[in-house]
């Protein structure tokens, strides 16, 4: 029992020592090293880039440096603005050529048709004018949110050190492959 005692108390000594033995002076300012590049966020830029896109469509798109959308953009609003206007024009002749009609003019360039088809031919045309102003409206929208996420979006880290792979590993119990997701960081 003493020896058993005897041997604890040698091992706790020379443990000791030993800990004591291994520290070194740290020097009292300690300056760690930066290994990962900072990338400067700008907490601004989506704002501004919706804020461009606001005042003039595709501005925010260039100001992102994403000149390929700008067409896109023009080419959405101005094509809802085309139906507008052409659906509004022929709005307009309906309702015309009905106004005559009832003031007892026959001599439209619609006299081949009758009260009831001028008036679905009128509502047919409004419907078609106003789901075109919504369209040129959501679309402009569309412009301003596409600008401000896409400015956001390029704020992010995305490099070849940080990626996810889809990986097959065996089965250590019955041999079998399974499929799952591997998430790597490397320094």
């Amino acid at each position: 029992m003493v020896k058993q005692i005897i041997s604890i108390a040698l091992f706790l000594i020379f443990l000791c020592n030993t800990t004591a033995w291994a520290q070194k002076k740290v020097p009292s300012e300690v300056v760690a090293a930066d290994t990962l590049k900072s990338i400067d966020i700008d907490p601004l830029t989506p704002a501004k880039a919706a804020f461009y896109s606001a005042v003039l469509p595709g501005l925010g798109q260039a100001y992102n440096k994403r000149y390929w959308k700008i067409p896109l953009v023009y080419g959405a609003i101005g094509t809802s603005l085309y139906f507008y206007i052409d659906s509004n024009k022929k709005y307009h002749q309906f309702r015309d050529a009905y106004k005559r009609r009832l003031e007892g003019y026959t001599d439209d360039e619609f006299s081949y048709l009758d009260n009831n088809r001028l008036i679905a031919g009128q509502k047919f045309y409004q419907r078609n004018r106003d789901l075109s102003s919504l369209f040129i409206v959501g679309f402009y929208v569309l412009n301003i949110i596409d600008a401000n996420v896409d400015a956001a979006l390029m704020q992010f880290n995305v490099d070849d050190r940080l990626s996810v792979k889809p990986t097959l590993y065996q089965n250590s119990l019955n041999y079998k492959t399974n499929v799952g997701l591997s998430l790597n960081y490397n320094f």
